[in-house]
This record gives structure tokens, C-alpha cells and sequence, in this order.
């Protein structure tokens, strides 16, 4: 009976290995589940700085984002490729303005994600801890803005920085700038003050003082850049500044003149030598990647396929060393790094 038994137990173990053998063993990764206490956090094997893949279609819920007009069409193309390779949840993404974006993010808490065309300003950092956020930032590529005028436009090919600061301040007449050029009113149409481009082109061209700007004559202010495409193309003495990639939407009907002899392309902002290019983000919360994991795949999404998408979009790539800079810091926000 004893040899039996022995005999049994013997098969039993041949079975066990027989089976432990056949049964595939998946690599481990991060699976991102729709609740923060179902979260599962085991780790594919991966170079520092590198993130876990992530699958869009493990992650259900909501994920509400605001703020940058530049950055909108970026973030937009974004949330439709998560979508489009299987989240199954909701993706709003409203183009209102960097500093209204980050109200909504600082001050009513009420997004989960800030696009800025600029960099957070240190009250609204303040604003944010005042309500136990710390606003997290992520570079998800570069803008060059396009000073524009209408196809119509036949005199205007290129402006140095001090005459297109005359432009958007005191010259009242185009002859002003030039006396070969009509002494027509200059007709002026400018992104609002809530909008990140304002702020960045005041800064660019005015050295941060808003105030000749907005004291210039014929002025007109829009957070909707299709009003200030409208604008330009019905006249030719009229000027814009805005985003590169809305430019690009609209070539047939506009033309972009050079600053300091540059226009604005690739190359001239890879280089550095186009006088107004600027970095664009993405702003984030440690809080809310953790306890919102659909938030975390899809920062972690973004900045994984950003660069496939951007070129794409009309703006120009951040840098590898950007990018990687991004990542440790998603890696550090869901406490996976030191």
C-alpha cells in the first residue's frame, strides 16, 4: 500500500511540473485599472527613465483638461488616439487659455490636467498648494508663433523685433513702419489676455510689459484664433500673431512674415535662431495620477507618443532629453522612482 501511495504522489508531481511547464509566462507591466484601490503596480524590466507600457483599454473613467488654444489641437489629437486604441471612458479637452486653464486647475480644482503655453507663474503655484495640489510639469513640444498678414498683403515680407513691436503698439499708420509702405491704418488682431501666447508674445516683444499693447489703437482681442484668422484674411493692412500649427491650417489664405530675417520652420526653431519660439506643457498633480489611474496612463500615453503626433499637429518635437525629463517625473509621481 505504502509503495502506492508513493507510486501516486510520484505521478502527481510529474503532472504538477508537466503543467508548470506548458503554462506561458507573460513579461510583467504595469496595469493601470480603473479605481486607485484595484491599481496593480508590477514592472516590466526597463531602463531608467523609461515608463511601464500602459494599455489604454485597462482604464475607464473620466479625464477633464483646459486650458492653452495652442496647445488644444495637440492635446485633442491625443485624446482621440487614446481613445482610438481602446479607452473606453470620456476625454474632455477645452480650449480656453493658459491662465484660465490654470484657474480652473488652481484655484476651482476642477480639471486634472492644465495645457499652458507658458510656463506656471509662481501665484498660480501658490494657488494650486492653497487647495493641496503640486502643479507637476511635463514638455510636450515647441511652438513657434507666426506673425501673419493676408495673402492680400503685397508690401510686408519681414519685420525686425523693434518694428513689430511699433506694429502692436504705437504706429497708427503701416507708412510709419515704412514710407514705402501705404499709410493705411494698421489693423491689429491679438490673442486674449487670458492666453498664454499674449503673455509670451508680450514678453518676447515688450519685455513683459503688456501695457503698449493693449493701449494700441484698432485692437482687436479674441481666445478664439479663428476670429483672428477671419480678421487678417479680410484685409490687407491687418496683423496677427499666433500659434505656427493654426497658421498651417490656414496657409491658402495667410503668409507668415520672417522676424530679424527668420521665418519660422522647423529648422529655424531646432536652432534656436527663430526669435519667437516657445516650449508647450501639460500640468499635472501627483494626487490625481494616483488616484485617478486614467490620468496617469494617458500623461504616461502622451508622453510615450507625443513625438509621433506632433509634427503632425504643426508644431516641432521636444527634445529626447526633454522628454526623458517628463518621464522621471511621471515615474516619480506614482512613486516609482526615488
Amino acid at each position: 500500500m505504502f509503495k502506492r501511495y508513493l507510486f501516486i504522489l510520484s505521478l502527481l508531481g510529474l503532472l504538477l511540473a508537466a503543467c508548470n511547464a506548458a503554462a506561458p509566462t507573460a513579461p510583467p507591466q504595469l496595469v493601470l485599472t480603473a479605481t486607485a484601490e484595484s491599481r496593480q503596480e508590477t514592472f516590466a524590466p526597463q531602463a531608467p527613465g523609461e515608463l511601464p507600457p500602459v494599455d489604454p483599454a485597462a482604464v475607464g473613467g473620466s479625464i477633464i483638461t483646459a486650458g492653452s488654444s495652442t496647445v488644444f489641437p495637440l492635446s485633442e489629437r491625443m485624446a482621440e488616439r487614446f481613445q482610438e486604441e481602446g479607452f473606453v471612458g470620456q476625454i474632455t479637452v477645452d480650449s480656453i487659455g493658459s491662465g484660465a486653464g490654470f484657474e480652473r486647475f488652481c484655484v476651482s480644482g476642477d480639471t486634472d490636467i492644465s495645457n499652458a503655453s507658458r510656463p506656471i507663474k509662481a501665484s498660480e503655484v501658490e494657488s494650486c498648494r492653497a487647495i493641496g495640489r503640486e502643479p507637476i510639469e511635463f514638455r510636450v513640444g515647441t511652438d513657434a508663433l507666426a506673425v501673419v498678414v493676408s495673402k492680400d498683403n503685397d508690401f510686408v515680407d519681414s519685420l525686425t523685433l523693434e518694428q513689430l513691436a511699433l506694429v502692436f503698439s504705437s504706429a497708427e499708420t503701416w507708412a510709419e513702419i515704412n514710407p514705402e509702405w501705404p499709410a493705411e491704418p494698421i489693423l491689429r488682431y491679438s490673442p486674449g489676455t487670458d492666453s498664454g501666447t499674449f503673455d509670451y508674445f508680450v514678453e518676447a516683444v515688450f519685455d513683459k510689459d503688456e501695457e503698449p499693447v493693449l493701449s494700441a489703437g484698432n485692437l482687436n482681442l479674441s481666445e478664439d484664433d479663428n476670429v483672428l484668422v477671419q480678421g487678417v484674411e479680410g484685409s490687407p493692412y491687418a496683423i496677427a500673431y499666433f500659434g505656427y500649427a493654426y497658421y498651417e491650417e490656414n496657409a491658402s489664405l495667410l503668409r507668415t512674415v520672417s522676424i530679424d530675417g527668420i521665418a519660422p520652420s522647423r529648422e529655424s526653431v531646432d536652432d534656436g535662431s527663430y526669435p519667437l519660439a516657445r516650449p508647450l506643457y501639460i500640468y499635472s498633480d501627483a494626487g490625481i495620477m494616483r488616484q485617478k489611474p486614467q490620468v496617469a496612463a494617458f500623461i504616461n500615453f502622451y508622453l510615450t507618443y507625443v513625438n509621433e503626433e506632433v509634427l503632425d499637429v504643426g508644431y516641432f518635437p521636444a527634445s529626447d532629453e526633454v522628454l526623458r525629463q517628463g518621464r522621471e517625473r511621471w515615474l516619480q509621481a506614482m512613486g516609482l522612482t526615488e
